[in-house]
């Protein structure tokens, strides 16, 4: 049995389980509790949630920024794999773990922490990413996940829980689903979402404006590659967060990025998810486009076979292990040409391919033409379709003699 830990981090949100958890901690452990906030670019008020924390018992709040972090070394890696879930889902929340726990780690190395503690459920997969992260930096540490070990077992609970111990909390309605967001993207689930037949209502999103009210007129928007990544839009040099936000604040206008799926958590359950990610879709298809010109028919086909490989060691948390992180490097090799610009339509909920242009193109007209060329003897096709009938031709003769 682990020793009760003495200085606990606690990943904390100021809302009414981390408030909770903070003084369980306290009351279970006898322990400090260092309470750690990251700033992916949730769009929430982070000011004053040192002095929420404080208040409620933390010893200290350290609030890490990590916008810039998160949008160049997790989701442009992602993105140069072309990372989608089950066909669909763009691992918005998935890919927001890994930084959150890394840089919660750094804080429990540097203040001499011997447990971190989160807010995730047993029933998710947050706490299969958390922990994962966590034990692939130290793997002598210690977590806390109380939503498996307490007796707490509902909001009720958690509302008398406070009321009791007098922590200051703001008690507001409950939410007719579960929310969170990043920079890359916001999802819904639980509640209302959870009868996979109900439709999302209207006033839910908070990004996106629904297709059918997004403007008349299309919206053409350039996106620069170098080496895989974007680095510019209409022509505009932006950093990494920058320029996700930048293509958030389009795609959300012309209603694109929304997702209403049933996908498969990692620990064996079924759920609903419905998900906005408008700039990561538009970055998807663009990255797309520029790579259709510059890669290799094999490197690309090779690539693509990965791409469900990837995208699952993503979902399942498994960002710092050995098996991802030798995917990204024979992935960011396929991308050192990727270089050059996409041009992309945004119209009521799509986003669609009309350009693409590269210095690096494989895309020869003389060839493709249809028109006469002197380039490509159409006789050669002859030879090239026998040799690769030969094996279909082989079996279909034996056919016949049985």
């Amino acid at each position: 049995m682990a020793a009760s830990p003495k200085k606990i981090v606690l990943a904390y949100s100021g809302g009414l389980d981390t408030s909770v958890i903070l003084t369980w901690l306290k009351e279970t452990y006898g322990a400090e509790v260092v309470a750690f906030c990251a700033d992916v670019g949730q769009g929430e008020e982070l000011g004053g949630l040192d002095e929420k924390a404080l208040a409620t018992g933390a010893s200290k709040c350290v609030i890490a920024d990590l916008k810039e972090e998160f949008a160049r070394d997790f989701c442009f890696p992602m993105l140069r794999a072309n990372a989608i879930y089950e066909g669909e889902y763009l691992l918005g929340t998935s890919i927001a773990r890994p930084v959150i726990a890394k840089a919660m780690m750094e804080v429990a190395r540097e203040e001499g922490a011997d447990a971190i503690a989160h807010g995730a459920t047993g029933k998710g997969n947050d706490q299969v990413r958390f922990e994962l992260t966590a034990m692939a930096i130290d793997p002598r540490i210690q977590v806390i996940a109380p939503w498996r070990t307490w007796s707490l077992r509902s909001r009720s609970d958690c509302i008398a829980y406070c009321k009791d111990r007098k922590i200051p909390i703001e008690v507001t309605a409950e939410k007719p689903y579960s929310m969170d967001a990043n920079l890359f993207h916001i999802s819904y689930e639980g509640g209302v979402l959870e009868d996979p037949w109900n439709e999302p209502r209207k006033d839910m999103f908070r990004w996106t404006t629904a297709p059918e009210d997004a403007p008349d007129e299309a919206q053409y928007v350039v996106i620069g590659y170098e080496k895989g990544d974007p680095v510019s839009v209409d022509g505009e040099r932006l950093g990494p967060a920058a320029l996700i936000g930048r293509l958030n604040e389009l795609g959300a206008k012309h209603g694109v990025g929304r997702v209403d799926i049933v996908e498969n958590r990692f620990v064996g359950m079924k759920s609903r998810g419905v998900y906005e990610t408008p700039g990561g879709t538009i970055l998807q298809r663009a990255h797309r486009a520029v790579e259709s010109l510059t890669m290799d028919r094999e490197v690309l086909r090779i690539r693509d076979s990965l791409i469900p490989e990837y995208a699952s060691l993503v979902y399942r948390g498994f960002w710092f292990a050995p098996e991802r992180e030798m995917l990204q490097t024979l992935i960011d090799d396929s991308q050192k040409d990727v270089t050059g610009e996409a041009r992309v339509k945004l119209f009521k909920g799509s986003a669609e391919v009309i350009g693409r242009r590269s210095p690096n193109t494989l895309y020869d007209p003389d060839y493709a033409t249809f028109e006469e060329d002197e380039v490509y003897d159409q006789q050669d096709a002859t030879g090239f379709i026998r040799l690769n009938a030969l094996r279909l031709r082989i079996r279909a003769l034996r056919d016949q003699r049985g």
